[in-house]
């Protein structure tokens, strides 16, 4: 069981602070791989901290249970916190999102879908990003493409 399932017990739909990770995995082509979720929409690939992870670690392991992939070298591009980040989800459950939102510079392995999760999983280009795109995934993919036209305009 996970540890918010856990705390949903105790605390009924109560808001609680949920702290997690997603990762902006793109391919040779520059595209970005973005997950066609069972809960609604087109997403990144991620979750929400078990007891004892820091942020890489769930990073690593959400990405690895989603797609399969082994990922590393990450880059943390920004963490998301505040009252902005506030959810109800249809059960009524509240919270509050604290989401590190990374990069990860080497992929490996083959492409596994968790059908629990996800319908799919496909790569697209930022300029052709699908009609779905989740209000979180639409902000972080904004700051993944700004912090690399900055990274490109330093070269």
């Amino acid at each position: 069981m996970a540890y918010y399932e856990d705390l949903r017990k105790h605390v009924g739909s109560a808001p609680l602070i949920l702290p997690g990770s997603v990762v902006i995995i793109t391919n040779d082509k520059d595209e970005i791989l973005l997950q066609h979720r069972r809960d609604g929409g087109w997403g990144l690939p991620g979750g929400l901290m078990e007891l004892g992870e820091s942020f890489e670690e769930t990073a690593i392991r959400e990405v690895k249970e989603e797609t399969g992939f082994d990922i590393a070298g990450l880059t943390q591009l920004h963490v998301y916190s505040g009252a902005d980040h506030y959810l109800q989800v249809p059960n009524g459950d509240e919270m509050y999102c604290v989401t590190a939102l990374y990069t990860a510079s080497e992929v490996t392995g083959e492409l596994c879908i968790d059908e629990d999760e996800s319908y799919e999983f496909r790569y697209f280009a930022a300029d052709r990003l699908p009609e779905g795109l989740l209000k979180g995934a639409t902000k972080y993919i904004a700051l993944f493409l700004e912090h690399k036209e900055k990274n490109r305009a330093n070269r």
